[in-house]
């Protein structure tokens, strides 16, 4: 990124406003404005070819600085009646032409334009704001400039001193004496811009002149300046442009490509713009007949399929543009337990359709037309299929795993394909949410029909096989062509914004292996978990009588509530905060600190705790989540939720079984393998240390690996000064606590918590630390200051972790924010190598004649389940591969292990 053009948009709406004569459009809507708008930005796209552009909008007329002076803009006519509809036409012509249109609640145009320049400046790209706003001349400086529209005029320091007698650096001071009548900024009475510019170059700024007031000589003048000290200081107040808003939208997302032809073409003809449509249609060769291919700007045009003809009609349509977008609809959540219900195709935007398969209405009820109002399914499915698998047309979803298991339990394969929620995730995994309802939103400006919607809530929700056909063709629909939209829009900026080897060679190719991982599902023991849970309840029961022996009273302990009270008013305890609630907060760092005091209560409470969820998440929940058919419990990864790139996963949550107590290793018991066959477990031993000696280049820890050196205990002996041989066991875990907590960037504070011992103690360990491996805290503070430049930090694959609130003003939150940006370099690095790991392993057991199953991955760890006979040789491989799955300076070292059960493996 070199250059990046920020567009005053409110500024071109007005000027095209009041520079052309009335439009109107077919259906009259007046349209003068948007062509004025449209052709100036097409204009000035063709002069400048930036890098990145935004178009930057008012979103409102109250913004923050009404807050400080109520009038602010009081005078202000309201916008002419036939240009207020136009305003929202012309943030879709701008995202037509393939341009972001930033604007914000509260804020100005020229505050977001002020905050972008000043990321854009940080991160060392060149940025020209396109307005002939004087109020933006306080921003000119290195590496900004402006160019006024009206004149194509260049603004810089020397062209901003010949407007207002001062320099950019002291724009704000003049503005803030002279006031502005347009704005209704009050300034000191009697005072003009020349003459604030000569005050101000005679006292350097506006606080050393309001101070020495009483020296001017002139009555008038000083009498004014004494009287409206105020009025001035707020007058800068509302003059001074903010450059610290938490935009939403990356500089990143502004990278310029040419538009989608078919989308603008869309959009002109729309409008009635003839000229214009000849103009692009001659640039891009595309006559009349073109069909739009994405965006956001095209009317709809949904068919409800329920004849096999029309239904072959769409597959040949798909197989003739080479990409369709498919959605199922079905009765679940839980794709191993939904029923289909039918499914959409979208061949372009605005073109999508529905098939309904198991809708349960009589024909007679939709006014149909005569003849099955559904196509059978096994004659929709027979057709579908060869479309599905036909390599030569790319499939593509939201979430499409999802899609992949439901069709592939009746027996479709869908391939190849492309997801567009695993696209955003890639992109710009960090900063916002990645389901379709969010997306469209952001990148298409649209508001979908949501699920609630067509289903309803609570007690009158209905499955979507009850759902009309009319309305489910709207929902349905709209999904596959949303879906087709958001491909046109994300796929491209893979590329342009160098991310294209990470989904390609990590997330793309990882979903066929966790659809077949999640369709297979693990066994476990029912009966198992029914006696754990009864021996739960019952120790339950005693941490209960013993909470309320340590408390002298009974209560609610699922209460916070009341166990709040209890400690902080019945017992006394101190540290007690009261949230905006009127409760005590008493969550896990609150009980913690109250443990470490030696408050036995507090230990309990954590103990009742940790039991209380492994009961309802685990021994309870896994019986009921054993699926009817396969006799399996089915976890679903999600491939977009973390920051880091590490899979979670749910229903059940796997990733969470604790494994170093007595009951996670109870519940780990409950996993076992089908007859015939064991578990086997693989396992990265301390990868995340190796990569951090790696990526960090330090080399006594790189030796320290190389030569199979208990690392802790080098540790120690390096940190304590205590030799390794016959080491102390509690000085060792000491050591790796320190390892560990390193990664995650581990305050005193949280050191001495966890070890128990004194705050200062645990800071001289840190200190030791860094003394005797220096590179780790240079490794860290280039890592905070790459995450400060950019909003983000990349893996050893480039992968990128957005990081919020490393600027923020709370210092609890940016001090939260550092520490995960030192950490996801590591933690996404590691979670990259074992999905590198997870995609080579389906073929390489393959190639080798073995019939294992991958069924889990955890963290660092994979399960399988193997044949008893195939168990040797599948471990060797499962090593191998995992350990070639990177190249580090360190080897990778893989630990496996094999068993009836998880726990025996592990």
């Amino acid at each position: 990124m070199k250059h990046l053009t920020l567009i005053d948009g409110s500024g071109f709406i007005f000027r095209a406003y009041h520079a052309l004569p009335e439009m109107h459009r077919a259906d009259g809507t007046p349209v003068n404005a948007v062509y004025g708008f449209t052709t100036m930005i097409m204009k000035l796209i063709e002069d400048e070819e930036p890098d990145h552009i935004a178009v930057i909008f008012d979103k409102g007329r109250k913004t923050f600085r009404n807050d400080i002076y109520a009038d602010y803009k009081a005078n202000r006519p309201p916008p002419p009646d036939d240009l207020i509809p136009q305003f929202a036409i012309i943030r879709d012509a701008t995202r037509a032409m393939g341009l972001a249109a930033v604007d914000m609640e509260g804020f100005e145009a020229d505050d977001l334009i002020a905050t972008y320049a000043r990321l854009a400046r940080e991160a060392g790209v060149r940025v020209t704001i396109v307005s002939s706003d004087k109020d933006l001349m306080q921003l000119v400086g290195p590496d900004v400039t402006m160019r006024d529209p009206m004149s194509n005029r260049l603004i810089g320091p020397a062209q901003v001193e010949e407007k207002f007698g001062v320099g950019p650096d002291r724009v704000i001071d003049v503005q803030a004496l002279a006031g502005d009548s347009t704005d209704n900024v009050p300034g000191v009475p009697g005072i003009g811009v020349k003459t604030a510019a000569l005050l101000i170059r005679e006292y350097g700024d506006l606080d050393t002149l309001l101070e020495r007031a009483a020296e001017i000589k002139q009555p008038k003048r000083r009498q004014a300046l004494l009287e409206q000290a105020g009025a001035a200081r707020m007058s800068r107040d509302l003059v001074t442009l903010r450059d610290d808003v938490e935009v939403e939208a990356p500089i990143s997302s502004f990278a310029h490509a040419a538009p989608d032809s078919g989308v603008l073409l869309a959009f002109l003809k729309e409008q009635s713009f003839r000229s214009l449509v000849a103009k692009v249609e001659s640039r891009a060769g595309a006559g009349d007949g073109e069909a739009p291919s994405g965006g956001a700007a095209v009317a709809p045009s949904y068919e409800l399929v329920q004849t096999a003809e029309s239904l072959q009609a769409w597959i040949d349509e798909a197989r003739a543009a080479g990409m369709v977008a498919v959605d199922t609809e079905t009765t679940s959540l839980d794709s191993m337990r939904a029923r289909l219900v039918g499914f959409s195709l979208a061949t372009a935007a605005g073109r999508a359709c529905y098939v309904p398969l198991a809708h349960g209405m009589d024909a007679g009820a939709l006014d149909l037309a005569p003849g099955p109002p559904q196509i059978p399914m096994a004659e929709a499915l027979a057709l579908l299929a060869p479309l599905l698998s036909d390599p030569a047309v790319l499939k593509v979803g939201q979430n499409i795993k999802y899609d992949m298991q439901v069709l592939g339990r009746l027996g479709l394969e869908i391939s190849p394909v492309d997801d567009t929620m695993v696209l955003s995730y890639v992109l710009d995994g960090g900063l916002h949410g990645h389901g379709m309802d969010a997306l469209a939103e952001l990148h298409l400006g649209r508001d979908t029909i949501k699920y609630s919607d067509v289903v309803g809530s609570g007690k009158k929700q209905v499955t979507f096989d009850q759902v009309p056909l009319d309305q489910a063709l709207d929902y349905a629909a709209e999904d596959a062509d949303v879906t087709w939209c958001l491909h046109r829009v994300l796929k491209p900026r893979l590329a342009h914004e160098h991310m294209a080897t990470v989904y390609e060679t990590m997330e793309r190719p990882l979903i066929p292996v966790l659809e077949g991982m999640e369709r297979a599902g693990i066994a476990v023991d029912s009966d198992h978990l029914k006696r754990l849970s009864a021996d739960f309840a019952v120790r339950l029961d005693i941490l209960r009588e013993e909470i309320h022996a340590l408390a002298g009273r009974e209560f609610n302990v699922g209460s916070p509530k009341q166990l709040g009270e209890v400690l902080f008013e019945d017992l006394g305890l101190a540290g007690g905060k009261k949230g905006k609630t009127g409760a005590y907060a008493t969550g896990a760092d609150v009980l913690e600190g109250l443990a470490a005091e030696g408050h036995d209560v507090a230990q309990r409470m954590l103990d009742w705790r940790q039991l209380a969820k492994l009961k309802s998440t685990y021994t309870d929940a896994l019986v009921e989540q054993v699926n009817p058919e396969t006799g399996r419990v089915h976890t679903s990864y999600a491939m977009a939720s973390t920051s880091t790139g590490r899979l979670s996963s749910s229903d059940p949550n796997l990733q969470n079984i604790p494994v170093r107590t007595e009951e996670g290793r109870k519940i780990r018991r409950a996993f076992i393998a089908k007859d015939g066959h064991m578990l086997l477990s693989a396992d990265y031993s301390q990868i995340e240390l190796r990569l951090l000696a790696h990526v960090a280049g330090i080399e006594a820890l790189k030796e320290a690996f190389r030569d199979g050196i208990d690392i802790h205990a080098l540790t120690a002996s390096q940190v304590f000064g205590v030799p390794a041989e016959g080491m102390d066991p509690q000085i060792r875990r000491q050591a790796k606590a320190i390892n560990f907590g390193i990664i995650y960037g581990i305050s005193a504070f949280g050191l001495a918590r966890q070890l128990g011992i004194s705050r200062s103690q645990a800071g001289d360990y840190i200190d030791a630390y860094f003394e005797r491996y220096p590179g780790i805290r240079d490794y860290m503070e280039r890592t905070k200051e790459e995450a400060r430049e950019c909003g983000f930090v990349t893996t050893l694959f480039g992968r990128r972790c957005h990081i919020g609130g490393l600027k923020d003003k709370n210092q609890a939150r940016r001090n939260f924010a550092e520490r995960a940006a030192i950490n996801a370099p590591i933690q996404g690095g590691a979670a990259d190598i074992i999905k590198r790991a997870m995609i080579r392993l389906p073929d390489a057991l393959e190639d080798a004649g073995l019939s294992a199953r991958m069924l889990l991955q955890v963290h660092d760890e994979l399960i399988f389940e193997v044949p008893s006979g195939e168990v040797d040789d599948t471990a060797a491989l499962a090593a191998r591969v995992m350990e070639e799955a990177a190249h580090l300076d360190v080897p990778l070292v893989v630990d496996t292990g094999t068993g009836d059960t998880w726990e025996q493996a592990h």
